[in-house]
This record gives structure tokens, C-alpha cells and sequence, in this order.
């Protein structure tokens, strides 16, 4: 089995074909080349079902949380699929094996006073402290995924409009309004952001101190540093900020679809997940006030 050109045929197709993100794609390659090692001395038509829980069944043993098993059988079946389509199977040995049974994820979220205290954590008189509260007002205010923030460029804000255009996944541009705060706070930085370093980093709009674009790295060493002076004990993360803003968008009667169209998410299923709070609130006083309640 010649395992660097599958690899590397496999990667275009999730790329190119079905357009998946750069994080996922790196996922899902990552999973099947370890599955390649375990199968490598085998015709990838040979490879039966029964191989495929063997797999699952040794990973478990591992270790493996049931999340990532789950993303390991979301790409198996792709990578299966897609041998059906290159012709090398006549069936996806995958067919009739479920993924692990997860429970609902509810992601971490910080209340308005968390935020704000991240926020007003960041000395404006430091080296770096314009940009990174403008970094995270930018967050905050617009929802944005961190590879979003950091490949935001210049020529996408529009501050007279009042809004900021952002690529997403797949390349799916959308607009996302731009508040005043967060306004406020890039206006601040980019009256004294240092000069890019080339000129293809002109129109970036968050440098680091070498002049180069901020990368996703370190803008999650930003929160979490932030968080920590803040005295902020929860595990976040900059999605955080985004699982947040939707939450407070929700909970203070933003339409669902509304929301769904900023996050740019594809089905209003994921956002619903941001109704989380808003619905243990509700369901915590009519349980209070059941007429079948203990006590």
C-alpha cells in the first residue's frame, strides 16, 4: 500500500472536494495515518469491518475519550467513502458501525462581569496592551473563532458601516456588525500598531511585535494569560469568548437565526446549543414552582 500518495490524495479531496477546514482536515488526516500504520501491510479493499472494531475497540482501550472516537469514526467513514469513489472498495466496511453515544456539550461560558474583568485585566500602557484589548474586544463583540480574529485584515472593517466581514470556514464570507466598543478599541491600536514587517502583512490587522500576524497560538496564550490576571478560574479558551457572546446575545432575546447567521454556523441546531442557560433558568423556577414538587 503506497501510504504517502492515499495520504496525500486523501488530504486534497477533504480540501478541495469537500472544502473542510484546515483544522479539520489536519484532524481527520492525522487519524487515518495512524490507522494506516496499524493496517499498512494490507490492501485497503481488504480491510473488513470487523477490522474496524477491532481499531475502535483497541483505542478504547487506550484511553480514547468517547469525543475522539467519535471523530475517529467520522473519518473512517470518509476516508472509506472515499476509497468507494476512487474505486479502490465496491463498499465502506464503516456501513452499520455507530459512532460512541456523547452526551449534549456545553461549552464554558463566562458571565458579563467575567468578561469585563478579562478585559479591563489588560494594561493600556504596555508594550502590547492596545492590541490585545483590542484583540479581545474584537472576540467578545463579534463572535469571531480565533482563526477568524487572527486572520482578520484592515480592509474588512468598516467602521463608518458598522460592521466587519469575515471569512469562515470553507471561505464563506459573512458579515458580523462592528459595536461601538470594539470599534473604539481598534481605532485605539491601529493609531500606534507597529509597521508590518513585509508587505504582504500590511493589511493584517493584528501584528506581533516582530511585525508579523498574530498567530492562533498566540492569541490562546493571550486569553488564558488574561484570564489568569483576571483571577478567572475557569478553563477557557478565545472560543470561549465567542461560546459567551452568543450566550448573552441569546439570553437578552437575540433571534436564534439571527445569531446563527453572525456565528456563521450551517444548521441552527449547533447554535441552539447557546440557548443551554437561558433554558436551565426557566426550567429551575417552573420546577420550584410545580404543584408535583417534593418538599
Amino acid at each position: 500500500m503506497d501510504t504517502g500518495r492515499i495520504i496525500r490524495d486523501y488530504r486534497y479531496y477533504l480540501s478541495l472536494e469537500r472544502r473542510m477546514s484546515p483544522n479539520t482536515v489536519a484532524s481527520y488526516v492525522s487519524d487515518i495515518e495512524a490507522f494506516l500504520v496499524r493496517f499498512g501491510d494490507r490492501s485497503l479493499k481488504d480491510i473488513s469491518r470487523d477490522d474496524i472494531l477491532s481499531y475502535l475497540s483497541s483505542t478504547t482501550e487506550k484511553g480514547l475519550s468517547k469525543r475522539s472516537q467519535a471523530r475517529l469514526m467520522s473519518a473512517l467513514r470518509s476516508f472509506f467513502k472515499w476509497t468507494v469513489l476512487e474505486g479502490d472498495r465496491k463498499n465502506n466496511p464503516c456501513d452499520g458501525i455507530e459512532a460512541p453515544k456523547l452526551g449534549r456539550y456545553l461549552p464554558a461560558v463566562l458571565s458579563v462581569e467575567e468578561v469585563t474583568a478579562i478585559l479591563d485585566s489588560v494594561d493600556p500602557l504596555s508594550a502590547t496592551g492596545l492590541r490585545d484589548r483590542a484583540l479581545l474586544e474584537t472576540l467578545y463583540g463579534c463572535g469571531l473563532r480565533v482563526s477568524e480574529a487572527a486572520g482578520l485584515r484592515i480592509s474588512d472593517l468598516f467602521f463608518e458601516e458598522g460592521f466587519v466581514r469575515i471569512i469562515g470556514k470553507g471561505d464563506k464570507q459573512r458579515i458580523v456588525p462592528l459595536g461601538e466598543v470594539a470599534a473604539e478599541a481598534i481605532r485605539s491600536y491601529l493609531e500606534s500598531r507597529s509597521p508590518a514587517a513585509a508587505p504582504e502583512f500590511e493589511d493584517f490587522l493584528f501584528l506581533n511585535r516582530f511585525g508579523k500576524p498574530l498567530s492562533r497560538v498566540s492569541v490562546f496564550n493571550l486569553v488564558k494569560r488574561q484570564a489568569m490576571a483576571a483571577g478567572i478560574r475557569k478553563e477557557i479558551s478565545p472560543h470561549t469568548f465567542r461560546h459567551s457572546f452568543a450566550t448573552h446575545l441569546i439570553e437578552n432575546g437575540a433571534d436564534l437565526r439571527i445569531v446563527q447567521e453572525m456565528l456563521g454556523h450551517e444548521s441552527i441546531l449547533t447554535t441552539e446549543i447557546y440557548t443551554h442557560i437561558e433554558t436551565s433558568v426557566w426550567q429551575s423556577d417552573i420546577l420550584s414552582h410545580h404543584p408535583r414538587k417534593k418538599g
